[in-house]
């Protein structure tokens, strides 16, 4: 069941928006700060002290039914006069820097989620003092409009709908970036989601896009960064091989249990014969209940 591989994309050929790109740049010692430090600069309009980047960050749920997550980008600003012991770093603010490509998930709800997992870190045990929990910014970078409107950058708040004047002081924002947007924004942020989309030297046009593009050309040339990558799109083929596999056994069972015939099922399927006939060989010792389970087990046995 071995399908031609797609000609995978070299390390040089990824982009800013590219998760692997991204996480490589904020999680290296010597730059990652300096990284996020740029980028956060530009896409917040404001300067930026120290700062501590984790990144691929999982937050597991408390049981093991319910789903925990994991964040791309995790940039917490902390207070300057306390960063020599991490374990007391006073967290001013935390960023979640999340670069997406995926264009079936639902952001809005999607980031709500996150937002709650996030929060619940931030504040210990027999705490009642809810203000110590930490400015939070979900930012959201796509290179598809999220909302339709053109806009580089849309910034989400709670609002009262009865009095839009109203200070709502929960001190939370969604921002999305739009890498292709127009409206609503400086020409400074347009280069740069210019370059997050496209990390080419052609896309270097001021001051911050080039120190970006000298962060990136460094983990390109990196040796770890490359050998790591290749290891990451192996995994990742395999892992989407694996899934596909056992998806097509699972359909594969629901239709012998209906009594379909190996060519009826190749048909149905769009899949070669030969390939289906190699399932069914496996699947005959689970007839009549074709268990996927079962059948799965025996396969991967095989």
């Amino acid at each position: 069941m071995e399908n031609k591989r797609k000609a995978k994309r070299s390390l040089d050929e990824l982009n800013v928006i590219d998760d692997f790109l991204m996480n490589a740049a904020a999680a290296d010692p010597m730059i990652g700060e300096a990284f996020c430090r740029t980028l956060l600069s530009v896409l917040l309009q404001r300067t930026f002290g120290r700062l501590h980047v984790v990144t691929q960050r999982v937050i597991s749920a408390p049981d093991p039914k319910l789903r925990g997550i994991r964040m791309d980008v995790e940039i917490l600003e902390v207070a300057e006069d306390n960063i020599s012991e991490e374990s007391e770093k006073p967290v001013i603010a935390v960023y979640d820097l999340e670069p997406n490509l995926r264009r079936k998930v639902h952001l809005p709800k999607h980031n709500r989620f996150y937002q709650a997992k996030i929060d619940a870190r931030h504040l210990k045990c027999g705490e009642k003092d809810f203000r110590k929990i930490p400015r939070l910014y979900v930012i959201t970078i796509t290179d598809f409009d999220p909302f339709g409107q053109d806009y580089m950058q849309y910034t989400i708040q709670n609002r009262c709908k009865e009095i839009p004047e109203l200070d709502y002081d929960d001190e939370l924002q969604f921002l999305y970036f739009y890498t292709n947007g127009h409206k609503g924004g400086s020409s400074e942020l347009q280069a740069m989601l210019k370059y997050i989309q496209r990390s080419i030297p052609e896309n270097v046009t001021d001051t911050m896009t080039k120190k970006l593009h000298d962060y990136v050309e460094q983990i390109r040339l990196s040796p770890e960064v490359r050998q790591s990558y290749m290891t990451w799109e192996d995994k990742i083929y395999y892992e989407r091989k694996d899934a596909k596999e056992e998806l097509l056994i699972e359909q594969v069972c629901k239709k012998l249990k209906r009594g379909k015939e190996i060519a009826q099922i190749a048909d149905e399927l769009e899949t070669e014969e030969a390939i289906i006939s190699e399932i069914c060989a496996v699947a005959a010792a689970c007839a009549p209940e074709y268990d996927y389970e079962s059948v799965l087990e025996r396969w991967l046995e095989k």
